[in-house]
């Protein structure tokens, strides 16, 4: 069992050494913390280091995986989203909601018409599909809230993960490495700032994942005030979910933590808890670690390549269809960019694409297009995954 315990702090380790290297060095923050995380758990799965000869010892070791993961997600969903102001819809510009509302569309859209495709050949096809509305319209964070709440198989949800990754992952590095170019001539339309804030330059300057100072006394006791009212949340979410269910249904505590964070942003004094944010990064890192651990090569199949292909016709689709609609809205090439990003990978991945195409105008709104998929994706997700499992 000492392996194990290794293991399992490890867990929490990786995450923090994570975090420091994004502090330290560039190369981390242009990779992402999320990529990097499950580039470590496959590449030590990979390597066998998570195999064990005793039977007992292997289900003790996955219970206790299942169990950091299934707390890792509902205490990272309210801290994430407490920092958020949402206020900021109702500010933006109406070409930031004709790119929020065009690439949620296409997301749709591709995810339904692949499903009818593919769903003879992957697992729990209408299940994978609720994820992947999750995953591409507001990160990592939908997709883990969704697997965990819908109840998926974990080998199943590190197979997509793995496939989601390499292939999305060279379109980031494509668009940083001057791909939006490309979309400037598709979409040769002019930006507009975003109004309604006399402090547009230091929103539109500030990180998005900014790690420095976690520790420092005054951060340090309002991120465990934050972190006290994610449990608060949770033990809301699992008392309804008993009251409603009589079981800890996963869907009703992450839906009812979700409603309750988006609620409690909407108070000056929660919204200024510091560093909430980069707490709850943390603990998604901590679970991107553990699920990326369970892939297993040998599940790499003819089956499960299909999944591969699922993954990659909503990617490829949902990027066309966007693109279309954001033509016909003459939304603008940068801003298409980062309402990408924003969809497909989340809000901190988009100062990366700013920079790379030295354009603040559009951060805000990147951000305010991946804070909206984020909230909504989870709520998305689920009631596609539900109209699908019907038909």
């Amino acid at each position: 069992m000492t392996k194990v315990y290794i293991i399992l702090a490890c867990y929490v380790l990786v995450p923090l050494l994570i975090i420091e290297g994004f502090k330290r060095w560039k190369w981390v923050q242009t990779l992402g913390t999320v990529v990097l995380a499950y580039a470590v758990g496959i590449i030590t799965s990979l390597c066998g280091i998570f195999h064990f000869q005793d039977p007992e010892v292997a289900v003790s070791f996955s219970k206790m995986q299942s169990m950091m993961m299934n707390v890792a997600v509902p205490l990272a969903i309210p801290l994430m989203l407490f920092n958020c102001d949402f206020k900021l819809w109702t500010k933006a510009l109406p070409k930031t909601a004709w790119a929020l509302a065009g690439g949620m569309f296409a997301v749709l859209v591709s995810v339904v018409s692949g499903y009818f495709i593919f769903r003879n050949h992957i697992p729990e096809p209408a299940k994978v599909s609720g994820m992947m509305t999750g995953i591409y319209t507001g990160g990592t964070m939908n997709f883990n809230a969704l697997g965990a709440s819908l109840g998926v198989d974990k080998s199943v949800m590190a197979i997509v993960l793995a496939f989601e990754m390499v292939i999305t992952t060279p379109y980031i590095f494509f668009l940083l490495g001057g791909g939006y170019k490309i979309f400037r001539k598709l979409l040769p339309f002019k930006d507009i700032t975003h109004k309604g804030r006399t402090d547009e330059e230091n929103v539109e300057t500030a990180d998005v994942e900014n790690y420095q100072g976690m520790l420092e006394k005054k951060n340090f006791w309002g991120m465990l005030k934050g972190l006290g009212l994610s449990v608060v949340f949770l033990a809301i979410g699992a008392g309804l979910a008993l009251l409603i269910t009589g079981t800890l249904n996963e869907l009703v505590v992450i839906l009812t933590i979700t409603t309750l964070a988006i609620i409690a942003s909407f108070f000056k004094k929660v919204r200024e808890l510091p560093k909430t944010f980069e707490l709850g990064m943390f603990f998604i890192l901590v679970f991107s670690v553990i699920v990326a651990s369970m892939f297993d090569i040998n599940s790499v199949n003819g089956a499960s390549l299909y999944i591969g292909g699922f993954v990659l016709w909503i990617m490829v689709m949902s990027m066309l269809l966007h693109l279309i609609f954001c033509r016909i809205a003459k939304v603008s090439g940068d801003l298409f960019c980062v309402s990408q990003v924003g969809l497909l990978c989340s809000p901190p991945f988009v100062p990366p694409i700013v920079g790379a195409m030295k354009n603040k105008k559009v951060l805000i709104s990147g951000i305010v297009v991946g804070l909206v998929g984020y909230a909504a994706g989870t709520y998305l997700g689920a009631l596609l995954a539900w109209i699908l499992g019907g038909i």
